[in-house]
């Protein structure tokens, strides 16, 4: 397990990861949209090679927050943001950071799935087209690497050629996060990635983000509690753009040190 220490403060118990287990640092990060406040004050690491979830209730800065960690709020002009993001020790805002290189590093995966209008190969191959220099064969390769590590390749070896929109919402997800780990990530972001799938395909789905923890760090932003329970290593818990608790998964549910955040896992708060 990442080398961590706890942290206590009068709002409950954080960890403290050390700076070589950590993939993500978030240090006094704030963000408003306009006079709107959605985050305020947020400071915590996120350790390499594991699934961090975040919950909290609908409007708590789960989703902003994971948006930030890739700089996708960087075209509304009505954000202003403060604080750092550092991935890698690296402050992701850096003058030097190119945001296209930034967002190959770290993947995002929506909660819809958006599969490209092309085939099943040319979506998992669309990104390293864009990085040009690969010969087609290196392409293959890393094409059916990518679909295996999604758990698709079984399903869809036979018809590579087929519209990405043949296949079922499920197997579409999966097919977007093998387009994601084709290019290579270090992190991937999953926005609530299987809200709207079907019970089969959500523990498929599931299985995949536990399997893929021994080559990524994962972020979950999940409303379903047991999911983040079943698959999640920590939890962060936000209420109205704040840090309430972090802590590991098995600690945070079963004994959480705040009654805010027990309130929320039993349910006794929206």
């Amino acid at each position: 397990m990442p080398v961590m220490r706890e942290v206590r403060s009068t709002r409950g118990a954080f960890i403290d990861f050390a700076p070589e287990a950590t993939s993500l640092e978030i240090r006094g990060f704030g963000l408003r949209y306009g006079d709107k406040p959605a985050l305020n004050d947020l400071t915590l690491r996120v350790p390499r090679h594991r699934v961090t979830a975040f919950i909290g209730p609908s409007g708590c800065g789960k989703s902003t927050l994971l948006r930030a960690l890739n700089r996708l709020h960087d075209l509304n002009e009505e954000v202003v943001q403060a604080g750092e993001i550092r991935l890698e020790g690296q402050d992701i805002h850096a003058p030097e950071v190119a945001v296209a290189e930034l967002r190959r590093r770290v993947g995002m995966v929506f909660q819809a799935p958006n599969p490209f209008p092309m085939s099943i190969y040319d979506n998992v191959a669309f990104g390293l087209r864009l990085q040009g220099g690969l010969r087609k064969r290196r392409r293959d390769d890393i094409v059916e690497w990518a679909l295996r590590s999604a758990a698709l390749w079984d399903e869809v070896k036979d018809r590579l050629r087929a519209s990405a929109w043949s296949l079922s919402g499920g197997q579409q997800q999966r097919l977007v996060i093998a387009r994601t780990l084709a290019v290579g990530p270090e992190v991937l972001l999953l926005d609530e990635p299987a809200s709207a799938l079907d019970p089969i395909s959500t523990l498929k789905v599931e299985e995949l983000i536990r399997n893929l923890k021994a080559s990524l760090t994962l972020v979950l932003v999940t409303h379903n509690m047991q999911q983040a329970a079943r698959v999640s290593d920590y939890t962060a818990f936000l209420q109205d753009g704040e840090l309430v608790e972090y802590a590991p998964t098995d600690t945070l549910f079963t004994n959480p040190r705040l009654a805010r955040t027990e309130n929320y896992i039993t349910g006794r708060m929206a």
